[in-house]
């Protein structure tokens, strides 16, 4: 599961996302794609999940949909926009 750090906002646009970081005031503008990755592992979606989704909505193969997802989520991380949490069992 993803979740956005503490002074993170976002808002859906026409376009895509917009991710706010309230402490250095960056802007991250997310595609139609990327904001569906992203709104499929907040919602507590796994990334396989969020590439089943991808597939089936627009024209790109499972692998690149793989890598895609999995870079979007690096990014993210390392941007420290957000981090990848252990779902409890």
């Amino acid at each position: 599961m993803l979740k956005l750090r503490d002074g993170v906002s976002r808002a859906d646009t026409d376009y895509g996302t917009t991710l706010l970081d309230e402490d250095s005031g960056q802007y991250w503008n997310l595609n139609g794609t990327g904001a569906l990755v992203l709104r499929t592992l907040l919602d507590g979606g796994t990334q396989e999940l969020a590439v089943e989704r991808l597939t089936g909505e627009y024209e790109v193969d499972a692998d690149s949909a793989r890598a895609d997802v999995s870079e979007l989520v690096e990014a993210l991380d390392s941007a420290g926009l957000a981090r990848v949490e252990e779902v409890p069992r």
